[in-house]
């Protein structure tokens, strides 16, 4: 150990302190115990490993499900001039062998890879040979199937600890009830794992559901009301785009994001939206990932979120500079029956499921016995129209077949540009005689990529365009002219949705689904559905509470800035004296109003009614009161 977990944060993140919990689960680390986090969004996990993987010796592994987390946190660390490699669904086996060659020779301090990678027989060859001083686990709760996201790629993580006696594991999430906490542990070998939990409960967010008439309404009326960036979560891609246009409309500046956008589309609007070019950002549940934008004042689900899992992550985007935030979730009564329908949707019969396998063994034209390891171009919509499926339906079975082991689908696979060298030598000397304007640009592929005369390689036009002088165009206009010329193959770099068989294709009738564990997950999704459903449904509860209690943490005292707790507070005063005492404040409001002027002109109303009617309008982001008790209308 060289440095200090301060000196750490200080010298690569410039923070003068950690955050609460943070220095714990590091000094732990440090001491070599295993580590369960539960840290809500926006509660700093990637800072828990990445700093004592600085410190320790050799490479910490970080294991994460999604590639856009990875490279942006893998984009984060070399900005800080640290080392790191991603490995992920759709890098060749040479590409692979590669970073772990390099790997083994101490180029690199952290690796990212999917958990699908830990068994694969390159990963195996090399994992003996990796100085590897800690394990990371994000997204943990991926590992238990009675939790909301359960990967079976995941169960295979604690077979690598075998191979490494001894290494502290570090596990991280930020939503895991105690059923799923437990099944954490014990699926990842964590015997004495030392559990480390920042409080669930958000003091600075308030919580409100609005049953309304019109959702687009009261979203105006909030987005007017409340000031500052905001997020709109929807269900679907085409909501998100029609809402982003209704409020351009209203002159509420707006766009939207979902997966089945363009790499460079989706990081142009993100960048937008950081940088407050963009207000109001509607989207999917695509958004918000590895993104910390403290400012947030709004996140409101247009649509409601399969559970409390998803909307606790999605909601907690909002307020994270502790400034006061809001959490808002808008339905109408066809809602409340859709979300009560959902189970049978999420979880058809078995021989549904089977039906629809065999749909898309034809749709991909795979015959029974082979597939396994490859990758198929799958746009879901078409799948749909062709075979007359319901999308949603589609989409329950495909994470069916994944958590099942059969296939998985991913909707922002990334698969490079590949290059093979289809010539013999001679000829390749010949031909850049013949054609010199080439030949530069063959000599800088071969110099550049090692191996790709005998494999196929991964390469990067953007990097053969800075090292090459040329735009980008004119590198991918010489690789095409290599390519039709027979010098080369050339695939040029996929977006494209993707479906990966992990198994070989069965035949539909006998395509084992594990009956007891399919009927337990279902019946787990119908609980948390019915918990989801509780909660949007109460009113005289405590918002905030009802979510820290569903997280295993018992909170005696309410938030008091919630809707049900407002609406509590509300009862010793009538909607006469309410609406009252509420046109005399905006009457006063041209002019800074402090409160004590406001009680002593109006003694014919109670202090406490008084004060309730400004806590409400504060909530409601009408006005703001400052610590003097000075009054300003928002």
């Amino acid at each position: 150990m060289l440095d200090s977990p301060q000196k750490i944060l200080n010298q690569y993140w410039g923070f003068s302190h950690f955050r609460p919990t943070q220095e714990s689960i590091i000094q732990s680390i440090l001491e070599g115990k295993d580590v369960l986090a539960l840290l809500p969004t926006g509660g700093g996990k990637s800072i828990c490993f990445q700093v004592p993987g600085m410190i320790l010796d050799g490479i910490c592994l970080v294991v994460s499900p999604l590639i856009a987390l990875m490279k942006d946190q893998a984009e984060n660390l070399e900005n800080k001039g640290i080392t790191v490699a991603t490995i992920y669904s759709g890098l060749s086996y040479y590409d692979v062998k590669l970073i772990l060659q390099n790997a083994i020779e101490g180029e690199y301090k952290f690796i990212y890879l999917s958990p699908e990678r830990l068994e694969t027989k390159v990963f195996k060859e090399y994992l003996p040979y990796l100085n590897i001083g800690l394990i990371a686990v994000d997204e943990a709760h991926c590992v238990s199937q009675w939790g909301y996201d359960f990967r079976p790629s995941y169960l295979k993580i604690a077979n690598i600890r075998e191979f490494l006696p001894g290494i502290p594991i570090i596990a991280l999430t930020a939503s895991a009830v105690p059923e799923v906490q437990k099944d954490i542990l014990a699926k990842l070998a964590m015997k004495n794992a030392t559990l480390f939990r920042q409080s669930f409960s958000k003091p600075n967010l308030s919580y409100s559901v609005f049953h309304v008439d019109s959702k687009l309404n009261k979203l105006i009326d909030i987005l007017e009301k409340v000031p500052g960036s905001s997020i709109v979560y929807c269900n679907n891609r085409k909501q998100t785009k029609n809402l982003a246009y209704l409020l351009g409309l209203h002159k509420i500046s707006a766009d939207y994001y979902h997966a089945g956008l363009s790499a460079d589309e989706r990081t142009e609007k993100q960048s937008s939206w950081i940088n407050n070019q963009t207000r109001v950002i509607a989207c999917t549940n695509a958004f918000g990932l590895g993104i910390d934008k403290p400012d947030v004042r709004t996140v409101i689900h247009f649509d409601a979120p399969e559970c409390l899992e998803n909307y606790y992550q999605e909601s907690g985007r909002a307020g994270r500079d502790g400034e006061k935030a809001y959490a808002i979730l808008l339905y109408q009564t066809e809602d409340l029956k859709t979300l009560e329908l959902l189970t049978e949707k999420r979880y058809p019969p078995i021989a549904t499921i089977r039906n629809v396998y065999q749909e898309l063994a034809n749709y991909l034209q795979l015959p029974v016995g082979l597939g396994e390891g490859q990758y198929f171009d799958f746009e879901p919509r078409n799948f749909s129209e062709n075979f007359q499926l319901e999308p949603s339906l589609v989409n329950s079975i495909l994470k069916i077949l994944e958590q099942e082991g059969h296939c998985s689908f991913s909707e922002r696979i990334f698969l490079p540009s590949q290059v093979l060298f289809t010539t013999h030598k001679e000829i390749l000397y010949e031909f850049q005689e013949s054609h010199p304007d080439l030949s530069d640009f063959i000599k800088s592929l071969l110099r550049s990529y090692e191996g790709i005369f005998n494999n196929q390689t991964s390469i990067n036009e953007n990097n053969l365009s800075h090292y090459l002088r040329i735009p980008v165009p004119e590198v991918i206009q010489k690789l095409q002219q290599l390519k039709s010329n027979g010098i080369i193959d050339y695939l040029p770099q996929k977006e494209n949705p993707q479906i990966h068989f992990h198994l070989n294709r069965a035949p539909a009738a006998y395509l084992l689904i594990n009956q007891d564990n399919y009927l337990a997950r279902k019946k787990q999704f119908e609980k948390r559905l019915s918990v989801l459903l509780h909660y949007i449904k109460m009113q005289d509860q405590c918002r905030s509470n009802t979510i820290t209690k569903y997280f295993g943490e018992a909170i005696s005292t309410d938030c008091g800035i919630c809707d049900n707790c407002l609406s509590k507070k509300r009862t010793g005063i009538n909607i006469d004296q309410f609406k009252a005492i509420e046109i005399v404040i905006h009457s006063l409001l041209s002019n800074n109003l402090h409160i004590k002027e406001l009680l002593d002109k109006y003694p014919q109303f109670s202090t406490e009614k008084i004060n309730e009617v400004l806590q409400f309008m504060e909530s409601e982001g009408l006005i703001t009161i400052n610590e003097a008790g000075i009054i300003t209308k928002l």
